[in-house]
């Protein structure tokens, strides 16, 4: 093997080591927080901490016990479900507009749209309150469906509008040659085209509306309130069950962590390769 072989083999080998740290390290607390799930309330406030122990379901059968979690899981599935229906309804059509009929304004809309990501939840929070509460729309799954659509939409355009500024105008302008309209043109040629980063943004918009906790905590109390709710639940004014809170939070995010496994590679594809290449 010559020199330059080795080093490229060298490399290689450094480069695999440092992704499986790197993978390990944002692994582990998913992992210790499972590990935790099956600890007493004893083991898991033990220092140094244990990685032997006698594991128990007891803090599972509190849970279930405590309250009815498929109730608070249907939430979750339902607001976050919802919102990204709703989203990319609105997401598809803008990002649409924004790609093949710009105008002079575009750009700085985009802008402006990815700037409102820069506010804080909470500078907005008394006007969204008073809105739901004057709508009757507290403690709703509706209200969450709006206010999650609406968080991600600026995210939701831009990707969409990257995906669409990929397709080859040559597509675009064929289906019109070929007599299509602009309905058909979007539905038989540009979508299909784009499906990876349609899957892909989908899938981005669920994620973060599955795990959106500081709107589910303020426009809900117990009718739809999400299994973040669920997790703040069990912070209580006699201090926190690391045990007990450690396994509803692997109850939380159980659900998104296996749709995050089996659709990895169509999120992975879709957001690092865009809509065609």
């Amino acid at each position: 093997m010559s020199t330059y072989q080795s080093r490229r083999q060298t490399l290689r080998t450094i480069r695999s080591i440092a992704a499986w740290i790197v993978a390990f390290a944002m692994f582990f607390p998913i992992l210790w927080m499972l590990l935790t799930s099956f600890k007493s309330e004893l083991d898991a406030f033990s220092m140094p901490p244990r990685f032997a122990f006698e594991p128990t379901l007891e803090n599972y059968r509190t849970i279930f016990a405590r309250a009815n979690y498929m109730h608070y899981a249907w939430n979750s599935v339902a607001a976050a479900g919802g919102a990204t229906v709703l989203g990319m309804l609105v997401a598809v059509p803008a990002a649409y507009a924004f790609a093949f009929h710009p105008t002079a304004r575009t750009r700085s809309t985009l802008l402006w749209m990815l700037s409102t990501k820069m506010l804080p939840g909470v500078g907005v929070l008394v006007p969204i309150y008073l809105l739901a509460r004057d709508a009757n729309l507290l403690d709703s799954t509706t209200a969450l469906v709006l206010v999650f659509a609406l968080i991600n939409l600026p995210i939701m355009v831009w990707m969409i509008y990257t995906y669409f500024r990929d397709v080859p105008m040559e597509i675009m302008e064929a289906a019109k040659v070929d007599g299509a309209g602009t309905w058909e043109t979007m539905l038989h040629v540009l979508l299909p085209v784009s499906r990876g980063g349609l899957a892909s943004t989908a899938l981005l918009c669920l994620i973060l509306s599955w795990n959106e906790s500081f709107w589910s905590l303020n426009l809900t109390t117990s009718r739809a309130a999400p299994l973040s709710a669920l997790v703040a639940s069990f912070s209580s004014p006699e201090g926190l069950f690391w045990a007990k809170l450690s396994a509803v939070s692997t109850l939380a995010c159980a659900p998104i962590l296996v749709l995050g496994w089996f659709s990895q590679k169509q999120l992975v594809r879709g957001l690092t390769f865009g809509a065609v290449k």
